[in-house]
């Protein structure tokens, strides 16, 4: 996880101009946006504004798996302000920022902070993003802190969360499903009597996926739980490009018409040769940024599942590729078990945090090697 915090480290410190300018006003980050150049990709990446926001939730769930709770909320706070800033400079509602409230609810309840965590919930639900968790959790936290109001609210639009132990023991799977879109160039050459006029944008290439949810099993119990849709990445991805292709055709429009410029002073100086040599840089230079987040997922999920306390079996399975028998590990009475999981393609990683292992053989129980996210 230290590891995890350096590079992601590097990353933010990257785009930590771009940030700051975000973070001062649209304004500032409109001129960042609008500035241009030979072509977009000769300019430093910093990231696109949802890259952002998903590299400060991936810092968030790193701090998390360090049991470092505070640092969580730092994180998800910046997350949520460049989301914001996001929204105001193209006048949008992205489906996006449910993954991050996620990680903060859950920092929230290992902390004990069952109303800030409410409120994350609620933001998720207002987002129409991860209802299928976020409404149980509302429903399940207002009956803890007595409103009995909010809680005939919840149980009326959500209907009521399945019954468990008061001293029921919780496990959570975050996990990142899939590849996310990858760029592509869109370009067009119009031949003029001036010259070629170049035009090139990106556009977004959505991939194939074998996997489309996670099921985590708890073994002795027969109990499984399917991951429920958090956030699509490939869908804001896909929103927040086209916002910005104003900003960018018109940058290639402005770069077209001042190349034809130059070709043109070629021919009137240079004739054919001249003219040729133009319409080769004119064609050759101009390009569409494809750079991008590759590894981001397809999408975030998440499930919950409650358990007696006690010693429990637990098995990961993609549904549509590899399955991970994650070991056995005892768990107290309201201990968290934390399962970050990442499947690419049909392969599936995961990670327990928490809980104790147990097994005859050393080094083989759940979790060997984790973070205990000790917090009751």
């Amino acid at each position: 996880w230290e590891g995890a915090l350096f590079h992601f480290g590097r990353a933010a410190a990257a785009s930590e101009e771009v940030e700051g300018r975000a973070l001062i006003g649209t304004e500032r980050l409109g001129e960042l946006v609008s500035s241009w150049a030979l072509n977009d990709a000769q300019t430093a990446y910093h990231g696109e504004g949802f890259e952002r926001v998903y590299l400060h939730a991936s810092l968030a769930v790193a701090y998390l798996a360090l049991g470092e709770l505070e640092s969580v909320g730092v994180e998800v706070r910046l997350a949520n302000r460049l989301l914001e800033v996001e929204e105001e400079l193209y006048d949008e509602r992205y489906a996006a920022g449910g993954f991050a409230h996620l990680v903060s609810a859950l920092a929230y309840e290992l902390s004990g902070e069952l109303d800030q965590a409410y409120i994350d919930y609620e933001r998720m639900v207002s987002k129409g993003l991860g209802t299928e968790i976020a409404g149980p959790a509302l429903a399940r936290i207002s009956r803890e802190l007595g409103r009995t109001e909010e809680l005939q609210r919840w149980v009326q639009r959500f209907g009521e969360a399945p019954a468990h132990q008061p001293d029921a023991a919780i496990v959570v799977c975050l996990a990142g499903v899939g590849l996310g879109p990858h760029k592509v160039e869109a370009s067009l050459a119009l031949p003029t009597h001036d010259g070629v006029l170049t035009f090139a944008s990106p556009a977004y290439l959505e991939r194939p996926q074998s996997v489309g949810a996670l099921r985590l099993r708890a073994v002795e119990l027969g109990a499984t739980v399917r991951t429920a849709l958090v956030e699509s990445v490939a869908e804001v991805a896909r929103k927040n490009l086209e916002d910005r292709l104003l900003w960018t055709a018109g940058k290639s429009v402005a770069r077209g018409i001042l190349k034809r410029e130059l070709t043109k002073q070629l021919e009137d100086e240079f004739g054919l040769g001249g003219r040729v040599a133009g319409d080769l840089f004119a064609l050759l230079s101009e390009r569409a940024d494809l750079r991008a987040w590759q590894t981001l997922p397809d999408s975030w999920q998440a499930a919950r599942m409650f358990v007696p306390p006690g010693i429990h079996t637990f098995e990961l399975e993609a549904l549509g590729g590899e399955a991970r028998a994650l070991g056995s590990v005892e768990l107290e009475p309201g201990e968290t078990l934390v399962i970050l999981a990442r499947s690419v393609g049909s392969r599936l990683h995961a990670y327990p945090i928490g809980g104790r292992p147990v097994s005859d053989v050393p080094g083989e129980g759940i979790g060997e090697g984790a973070a205990l996210l000790d917090v009751p």
